[in-house]
């Protein structure tokens, strides 16, 4: 996977097909400005639309270590090559459910089967369904470079442009903390069944560490994490007993999360308060609602 999709001069297309994520770092040392392509359903519908030509491709189907999972320190190591459908699946719930839950809402069948889980983060469309679970876990990618040593970017800072793959580099896996607790995955969409996030919530609960942390997708360019709300709501919380918080302080929490995220607009030059537009003001309701129930259910 490549944040790289430069517009191909005109001339012959390459296209690689590696069976090893050496051969494929190697192929694009030799042409760094091609792209990886696995599931492609965002770059195919880039080059449908004439929006992007990519100079070259580097095929990803043939390698079996980036389709998979393994177990690592207490964490999971995720292949950049997982698809939706596999992440759906009961094993992988039971691992961490709130990226299962978020894979089962991405898209049709056709979508799930196809796209990857590392698509989704090079990609990093504000709807990605699996970002605010990624981000809720503060997951860490691993990328493979030229150099042959590879490096790791937590997943936050690619989504925030604070870091991003660099030309010949290659994001192979993510890994992801197995936290053993609650987590939560919600969204709202414009109609039933799977369809683009107009908003989503991740909850994950980290007994440990004792924090509630809460990633916000869909509303911003990159998922939003309200700090100050996840702190608040986790001093609260009896994490030595039975977790449950009151309808009041769940409601607070959700309100919390919606002004955090969709704040007021500055007063104007009269020193009014300034009115939020009906739409953004029905977004933060929304926010708020998911952020809520997301807590809700977590701690049930």
């Amino acid at each position: 996977m490549s944040t790289h999709a430069p517009h191909a001069p005109q001339t012959a297309r390459l296209v690689a097909l590696p069976a090893t994520l050496d051969e494929a770092v190697a192929a694009l040392a030799e042409v760094p400005a091609a792209v990886p392509v696995a599931g492609g359903t965002d770059l195919m519908a880039g080059v449908n639309a004439g929006l992007l030509r990519p100079a070259a491709l580097v095929g990803l189907g043939r390698l079996a270590e980036l389709r998979g999972w393994a177990y690592q320190d207490g964490h999971a190591l995720l292949g950049a090559c997982l698809t939706h459908a596999r992440m759906s699946r009961p094993d992988f719930a039971a691992l961490i459910p709130a990226l299962a839950s978020a894979a089962r809402s991405a898209g049709p069948p056709q979508v799930r089967n196809a796209g990857t889980l590392g698509g989704n983060i090079i990609s990093a469309a504000p709807s990605g369904d699996t970002l605010p679970v990624l981000a809720a876990l503060e997951a860490t990618l691993l990328v493979a470079g030229p150099d042959g040593d590879g490096r790791q970017v937590p997943v936050s800072h690619l989504l925030a442009g604070r870091d991003r793959l660099r030309p010949g580099e290659l994001l192979a896996h993510v890994r992801v903390p197995l936290l053993h607790a609650p987590q939560t995955f919600l969204k709202a969409t414009s109609r039933t069944g799977p369809s683009r996030a107009l908003a989503s919530v991740a909850v994950v609960l980290d007994p440990v560490r004792r924090e509630v942390r809460c990633a916000v997708g869909a509303v911003a360019p990159m998922p939003l994490r309200p700090l100050d709300a996840e702190r608040w709501v986790a001093s609260l919380v009896d994490w030595d007993g039975e977790r449950g918080l009151d309808p009041e302080a769940l409601a607070a929490f959700g309100e919390y999360v919606g002004m955090a995220c969709i704040p007021d607009p500055a007063p104007g030059e009269g020193g009014e308060p300034g009115q939020l537009p009906p739409a953004v003001l029905h977004m933060r309701r929304t926010v708020a609602t998911l952020a809520r129930r997301g807590l809700g259910r977590a701690l049930a």
